[in-house]
């Protein structure tokens, strides 16, 4: 259930963003997804657009990675989004009784999704082709906290832990009797408050046992020095070196997309 979830699942793919040294990678993707986020003109999103089409399909990473991401985010959006075509504007492009689709909100609305979508396939494409480790290892190089790098890499190790607990789990509900389909509930006469409070219950145990674990980890990693500000589990200097070539490679990649970010923002100001 875990892996469903791992962000660096097809990091060990081979492709031209794969090959990228991550923190040039870093640097020029999160140009890109800063210059997205200014983008407020209707002509500009053909051209982000085919900007995000272009680094996935460079990335080879497989569509079903970014459909099953995008979901949730996705509907979250659209919850916050959905009244500002009825909301925003004068220009009445559509009505049936008192609802009026208009013209200015529809158009922000297509802006908002399109960039959203742009900046959240980019931001996939930086973290889905180089391994988790290896990023926050180029992120501590461009000057993060050793703090910051540390929860990162432990909030990301016990995530997993924590699917794995609610799979065993739900595992031992399983084998005594209960289970989560409709069916069930009406054959066994079990109410839906019933079963909130169970789900209530499983959650607070859950994380009642992520907090216990959390407070163990963290004394043996006491026990074994960590605490000083001077340490952290991860090493700047831990990145693998590459080859001068490919570090000219990274680099004029980064030059080209410092470019495109730079026009974009220039096309906005101007």
């Amino acid at each position: 259930m875990a892996d469903k979830f791992a962000i660096d699942k097809y990091a060990d793919l081979d492709s031209l963003i794969h090959s990228w040294h991550p923190k040039y990678k870093i640097i020029a993707i999160s140009l890109l997804i800063l210059s997205f986020a200014f983008v407020k003109d209707i002509s500009l999103i053909p051209v982000i657009l085919g900007i995000t089409i272009i680094f996935y399909y460079i990335s080879k990473l497989p569509l079903i990675f970014l459909f099953s991401r995008l979901h949730y985010p996705g509907l979250f959006l659209l919850g916050i989004i959905f009244l500002l075509p009825f909301m925003r504007g004068e220009d009445v492009i559509w009505q049936w009784s008192f609802i009026k689709l208009r013209q200015e909100g529809s158009l922000l609305v297509l802006i908002i999704i399109c960039r959203f979508f742009s900046i959240f396939t980019l931001g996939l494409v930086m973290l889905g082709t180089t391994p988790f480790l290896t990023t926050i290892r180029a992120m501590r190089q461009l000057g993060l906290s050793g703090v910051i790098a540390d929860m990162l890499i432990l909030s990301y190790r016990y995530i997993y832990q924590i699917f794995v607990d609610f799979s065993q789990m739900q595992q031992a509900m399983r084998l005594r009797g209960y289970t989560t389909k409709k069916q069930s509930h009406r054959k066994y006469n079990i109410s839906i408050f019933r079963h909130i409070s169970v789900l209530a219950a499983v959650t607070a145990s859950l994380f009642l046992r992520s907090y216990e674990q959390s407070e163990r980890v963290y004394a043996a990693m006491q026990l074994r020095g960590y605490g000083d500000l001077t340490t952290s589990i991860v090493k700047p200097n831990m990145m693998n070196n590459k080859s001068a070539k490919h570090d000219l490679l990274s680099i004029l990649a980064l030059l080209g997309t410092v470019i495109v970010a730079t026009s974009l923002l220039l096309w906005e100001i101007i």
